[in-house]
């Protein structure tokens, strides 16, 4: 059994950039431009993703030879992790909100 996925802010611009389009399929450079992460911390995260079942991956079918480029790896949200995602991130916001004063009404002197 896997431990529970710990969000991180890296984790959440990530899982934000999946939100975007919840069904599409992604590949890692453009992950990568989504959340503004390097291959480095993009891979691993999504390697905790796959392994608490919020993300599935597969390859792209594809001649590389015919095409002139390799295949590419595609990450998609599992049903599971969409309603995950969609809730850590909606925690995270509330504790961001309630670390902030959780006002939204201007402070008076």
């Amino acid at each position: 059994m896997t431990p529970p996925l710990r969000v991180t802010a890296a984790v959440a611009t990530v899982l934000a950039a999946f939100l975007e389009d919840p069904a599409a399929d992604r590949y890692g450079l453009d992950l990568m431009r989504a959340s503004g992460h390097p291959s480095g911390t993009l891979y691993p995260i999504l390697l905790r993703l796959q392994n608490a079942g919020w993300v599935e991956s597969l390859w792209e079918d594809l001649d590389p030879v015919a095409a002139g480029r390799p295949a590419r790896r595609y990450y998609r949200l599992t049903p599971d992790g969409e309603v995950a995602a969609r809730a850590e991130l909606t925690a995270l916001q509330q504790r961001l909100h309630r670390g902030l004063g959780g006002t939204t009404s201007p402070q008076t002197a």
